[in-house]
């Protein structure tokens, strides 16, 4: 609560550093990512499609945090460029599986230690406890949020 009784206190806010930490971690990622001609969505899609091949354009827009079509336009994009292949026709109703090229791995490959560097250098102040504990409260705040958020 701000010290007049009204609005929030942005000094004291979590939910407002939350935002300011997400913010200074895209834009870290963004400077890393853009010499490799990548935008965080970009590589947030590739990243998604090594470790769960075969997602279809709704799974990726919820994984990436994008709308549907935000995900098509560049899902259209990758494939255009070789990174991506989907099917011309859904092998079983509307869904067309996405499936990583060798040069979409290639290329995520170089991404994922780029943003490696970010996440390191962003953690680099704190012990190894430390850095548990914060996954551990990040994990029960936003389990908490989805939880309050399923039962509204």
């Amino acid at each position: 609560m701000s010290q007049k009784g009204e609005g929030i206190d942005l000094e004291t806010s979590l939910g407002y550093l939350l935002k300011e930490a997400s913010s200074a971690l895209r834009a870290a990622m963004e400077e890393v990512l853009r010499p490799l001609g990548m935008t965080v969505t970009h590589y947030s899609c590739l990243e998604l499609l090594a470790q769960r091949p075969g997602l279809s354009n709704s799974e990726l827009a919820r994984g990436a945090f994008v709308t549907r079509q935000s995900m098509n336009v560049l899902l259209q994009n990758l494939e255009r460029e070789g990174h991506v292949t989907r099917p011309a026709k859904a092998p079983v109703g509307k869904v067309l599986p996405t499936r990583l090229t060798p040069l979409g791995r290639q290329n995520l490959e170089k991404a994922s230690a780029a943003v490696r560097s970010v996440e390191l250098r962003m953690l680099s102040g704190m012990t190894e406890a430390e850095r548990a504990g914060a996954f551990r409260i990040m994990k029960s705040m936003i389990r908490s949020l989805r939880d309050d958020n399923e039962g509204a």
